[in-house]
């Protein structure tokens, strides 16, 4: 999740440890790689006239979970986190690969007892509509044990998806 030397930004999938560097640190980074990523869709120029930046660029369709993380992490949402042996230590978004290649699946997942099955449908109302803002199509679903997750895709006609 961090960005070590020698390696890249990586966003938070919340799947990953706690941040290891300090807030400040943390919140530059992001801000740097959104700014980038915004850069990019801004030259690619998939958006209507006048919003470039407001459809996801061939970049994020070809990375789509990286995509995803980024734009949550920027907007302030919480990402969940892990320990080394897996078990999971805070409450907040997870991203990973959606039912296909082109989709990604956003869940609020968090410890035993933390609460985040109460928390989840206004946090997953709260990522759904900062991932509509930037040009995503998203859905509202229920799965096993009624746990509601989202299911996020590039919107129609935004790189070959009909």
């Amino acid at each position: 999740m961090g960005s070590g030397r020698g390696a890249g930004f990586e966003p938070a999938t919340g799947d990953g440890p706690p941040p290891t560097e300090s807030a400040e640190v943390r919140a530059a980074s992001v801000r740097t790689a959104f700014e980038g990523l915004l850069q990019i869709r801004r030259l690619t120029g998939g958006g209507p006239a006048g919003r470039p930046e407001a459809v996801p660029a061939p970049w994020e369709l070809h990375r789509p979970v990286r995509a995803v993380a980024l734009a949550l992490e920027s907007s302030g949402a919480t990402p969940s986190a892990v320990d080394a042996s897996g078990r999971r230590v805070s409450a907040g978004y997870r991203v990973g690969t959606g039912e296909s290649a082109a989709s990604v699946r956003v869940d609020w997942a968090g410890p035993p007892g933390s609460g985040a099955a109460h928390h989840e449908e206004e946090a997953l109302a709260r990522c759904a509509e900062v991932l509509r803002r930037l040009g995503w199509t998203v859905l509202l679903y229920r799965g096993p044990r009624r746990r509601r997750y989202l299911e996020v895709e590039p919107p129609a006609g935004v790189g070959g998806v009909r």
